[in-house]
């Protein structure tokens, strides 16, 4: 497949409470306008955007497993579990659903989030009790690498573990430096820029332009490096890595 560049005008795209929020969804639900409604089993992708204050009431969900990163300003939370906690800018929040839980939203500040929802093998999941738990910024490592900071928000050496096979950077790029990922095989990278523009290269292939809004897939038949390059200015690019497939059925979305 190499490297696939999904415009922003080829995303899916919503909102919330009369349009206070807006989303950018790379990855959105069928009939949304996205190109791209799954990779494996990362299941879905929304860039929330507000400028005031603005609220989402308690909703049930049930399987998945539901990650909140805060790019910008404060998240706040509460559900059917006796939660209320508020995510402040760089932590995030975890949502195992399990059997089932109600939760409710609120942004009370400019705010700018990443909603993100991973699929385990729903069979097992629904058979768990629900569970929350908050990751403060300070809680995640940031290696620094000729001035690359890489932030490992999920997997690994991340303090956040989830049941689906995944894996999360968050990447700042100074303007002219560059960032190998390294690609195994029969996993698929996602990427989206959210400050600035770069390109991108196989080890093996040539470099492609991309600008900030930008989906990125890539996949390779072997082991090699993704090259990242911030051109113009500074970049900070967000990175979720899975399987391309899993071993178990995965849900069909409605339309």
């Amino acid at each position: 497949m190499g490297i696939q560049i999904i415009k922003p005008r080829d995303q899916a795209s919503g909102q919330f409470d009369g349009g206070k929020i807006q989303e950018q969804k790379p990855i959105g639900f069928s009939g949304e306008g996205s190109i791209i409604t799954r990779l494996g089993p990362l299941f879905y992708w929304a860039w929330a955007h507000s400028q005031e204050p603005a609220e989402i009431g308690l909703h049930p969900h049930k399987g998945f497993e539901i990650i909140t990163y805060v790019i910008k300003g404060k998240a706040y939370h509460q559900d059917t579990l006796g939660t209320e906690s508020v995510v402040e800018e760089g932590g995030t929040q975890l949502m195992q659903t399990g059997s089932g839980v109600y939760h409710g939203e609120a942004l009370k500040e400019p705010t700018e989030i990443f909603q993100i929802w991973f699929e385990p093998h729903l069979s097992q999941a629904v058979k768990r009790p629900p569970v929350y738990v908050q990751f403060n910024s300070n809680q995640f490592s940031v290696v620094d690498i000729d001035d690359v900071k890489i932030k490992k928000v999920l997997g690994n050496d991340s303090p956040m573990q989830i049941v689906t096979d995944a894996q999360m950077w968050d990447v700042f790029i100074p303007q002219g430096k560059v960032y190998t990922h390294n690609l195994s095989v029969n996993r698929t990278l996602a990427s989206l820029a959210i400050r600035g523009d770069g390109t991108l290269a196989l080890d093996t292939g040539e470099p492609t332009h991309f600008s900030h809004k930008d989906f990125m897939i890539t996949q390779s038949k072997e082991e090699e490096g993704l090259i990242i390059k911030a051109v113009d200015q500074d970049l900070r690019i967000v990175l979720i890595e899975v399987p391309t497939e899993v071993a178990y059925p995965l849900y069909n979305k409605p339309r």
